[in-house]
């Protein structure tokens, strides 16, 4: 028997060791263990430092894609739900703390010329406030971890319902 193939791409980025950048790693951890088996079976769980277009760029035809990262310009603890469409419209909206060398939204619209089109998805990002050497969180980040995983379970339920079975 053969695993079916993955339908939902969770791109995880950050760090561990800059403070608040390791918040999307902390929040997804949070998150799998509580989706159903069969839930998690449909999911690919992929790490990528700074999310770079490549990284879109290899979600497969069919495969949506959540995209998990610490931002800043929104309220350290708060959290942001955006569709990667719109994201990669709306330039300086959120910008994403692991996105160095490319804003996130020109890396989303090289990764749709390339691909022909953005795959369905969400960005879902926590508004960061301290980015120093070490694991710990700044207050905010810690008291808005549990918001963060809501919505991040709220986006993979609802991409994953819309998909064919």
């Amino acid at each position: 028997m053969t695993a079916r193939p993955p339908e939902l791409r969770i791109l995880v980025c950050g760090t561990a060791d800059r403070g608040d950048d390791g918040a999307a790693l902390a929040a997804i951890s949070r998150v799998l263990p509580g989706l159903p088996d069969a839930l998690r079976s449909r999911l690919e769980i992929r790490r990528c430092q700074q999310l770079d277009a490549l990284d879109v760029m290899d979600v497969g035809p069919g495969v949506a894609c959540v995209v998990v990262d610490t931002v800043v310009g929104v309220a350290p603890g708060s959290t942001v739900q955006i569709r990667l469409e719109e994201l990669a419209r709306h330039r300086g909206s959120v910008t994403p703390r692991s996105s160095h060398a490319l804003a996130v939204d020109d890396a989303l619209l090289i990764a749709e010329v390339c691909r022909g089109s953005l795959p369905a998805g969400y960005f879902v990002g926590i508004g960061g406030k301290w980015f120093g050497y070490g694991e710990r969180f700044s207050r905010a980040v810690k008291a808005g971890l549990p918001d963060f995983a809501v919505a991040i379970q709220a986006s993979i339920e609802e991409l994953i319902a819309t998909l064919p079975v």
